[in-house]
């Protein structure tokens, strides 16, 4: 064989080679290049969480996790002596308030005197009392051997007895010196507040009592059956199960003209079944969101956006969590 031969077949084996890359690269560019961009979202829920104005001892969670419940059902009772201490106390005080008050309507009596002068010095036992606890507290809490809850309770305590006090001792004056016109309105007055107070603690009473405010799903259940929960500690979580919707983070570049109304199809890989969806919420996620740099030398930078659709129709089934999936061609 002929050296011409030889290179001849050289540079035919070196086109072909050519020419295989050459087919493979445009059969990867049509296959490969062509793969639907993947956006995944998931599911979510509109929820609340079910919590006392008032602090106490869980003494009974009627609902499990996973209940339907409805509206003005009784989810959790809890135990609290002070509200109901504090009721006694509020009670007490209207009626006294309209007690006085009638006195000071009628005209005091010698016995309404004496009466108004032994529940002033009463008041005033029980303030020493208070004053007493309060001066032993201090010190024990200096000491760094009792809680500041305990002190603030003292505190409290001998703070109400000090403004008991002073209430009696005016009430008694005022039955001494006759009451005026503007004493009247005073004492009725009074009454009013002391109906006040009455009403602000059946507000705490009712907080012993939670009730679902809405329906929904009980999703999640914090405390156990007898632990203490503080002031606003939530309860449990409640699923709103009526209003669902997706989340998706979308790259700036994936948009495609997506704007609040836009319809789209997501894919629920759950049930194996495309969903319709409506777009409602658009927003940047800032700085700190995913980005990506066009060019290598960073002209400008592709930010992330958070979109959420509602289902255009009601699909049963769906459940928070589960995702969804957008294929842009």
């Amino acid at each position: 064989m002929s050296a011409k031969s030889q290179h001849n077949n050289i540079l035919l084996a070196i086109l072909g080679f050519i020419a295989v890359v050459a087919v493979v690269a445009i059969i990867g560019f049509f296959t490969l290049g062509r793969q639907p961009e993947i956006i995944q979202g998931e599911v979510e829920v509109s929820e609340y969480r079910v919590s006392s104005k008032v602090p106490g001892r869980v003494l009974e969670i009627r609902v499990k996790e996973g209940d339907f419940v409805h509206a003005g059902d009784t989810l959790a009772i809890l135990d609290a002596p002070e509200v109901k201490a504090k009721m006694t106390q509020a009670q007490s005080a209207q009626n006294a308030a309209s007690a006085m008050s009638e006195m000071a309507q009628r005209g005091a009596r010698r016995e309404q005197i004496t009466g108004a002068y032994q529940v002033w010095q009463q008041a005033k036992a029980g303030l020493e009392i208070a004053e007493k606890s309060y001066q032993r507290v201090q010190r024990l809490f200096d000491e760094g051997v009792m809680s500041q809850q305990k002190r603030d309770e003292a505190y409290a305590n001998y703070k109400a007895m000090e403004a008991q006090c002073k209430a009696a001792k005016s009430q008694y004056d005022m039955a001494v010196n006759g009451a005026r016109q503007e004493e009247k309105e005073a004492a009725q007055a009074q009454v009013n507040r002391a109906k006040g107070a009455v009403q602000e603690v059946n507000s705490y009473m009712h907080e012993t009592v939670q009730t679902a405010q809405m329906d929904g799903e009980v999703s999640a259940i914090y405390p156990k059956v007898g632990e203490l929960i503080g002031t606003g500690s939530p309860i449990m979580s409640i699923s709103m199960m009526n209003d669902l919707w997706g989340t998706f983070n979308v790259r700036e570049d994936q948009l495609d003209g997506m704007k609040v109304g836009t319809e789209f199809t997501a894919f629920s890989p759950a049930f194996n079944k495309d969903i319709k969806m409506k777009v409602f919420y658009m927003k940047d996620q800032g700085s700190y969101a995913v980005w990506k740099a066009t060019k290598a030398s960073g002209q400008y930078d592709l930010k992330t956006f958070e979109v959420k659709a509602r289902p255009m129709e009601a699909f049963e089934g769906l459940r928070p969590g589960m995702s969804l999936i957008i294929k842009k061609k």
